[in-house]
């Protein structure tokens, strides 16, 4: 019997200022496909630097191809300080209150 490595998570964070709030991200799940919930893409928590408040929870699409197809293997995303920092803006307009408390928002990010 074969003995496969498992894959390692990658270990991705980063630091964001939107809004004159800082904030900090961490990459939760690489994208993959869902028994129930279908084709799922990457996620990244975000979260107030300096307290612990409401946490956002940014789901970004799927990778496709430039037919739009859902690509058969998921490669690793890549994200630049400018998508973060946008789907960050997208979310505060969407309701997301970095200074409120409760449950962990979820927001998805538009094709």
């Amino acid at each position: 019997m074969a003995l496969h490595k498992k894959r390692r998570k990658r270990q991705l964070s980063g630091t964001a200022r939107v809004e004159d709030i800082a904030l900090v991200w961490e990459l939760i799940s690489e994208p993959h496909k869902h028994p129930d919930y279908g084709y799922i893409g990457a996620r990244i928590s975000v979260n107030v630097a300096d307290a612990a408040r409401r946490e956002l929870i940014v789901e970004f699409p799927f990778p496709t191809d430039k037919n739009g197809d859902y690509l058969p293997v998921t490669p690793r995303q890549t994200f630049t300080q400018g998508e973060i920092d946008n789907a960050i803006r997208l979310a505060i307009e969407d309701g997301w209150d970095p200074g409120s408390r409760g449950k962990a928002y979820h927001f998805k990010v538009p094709d």
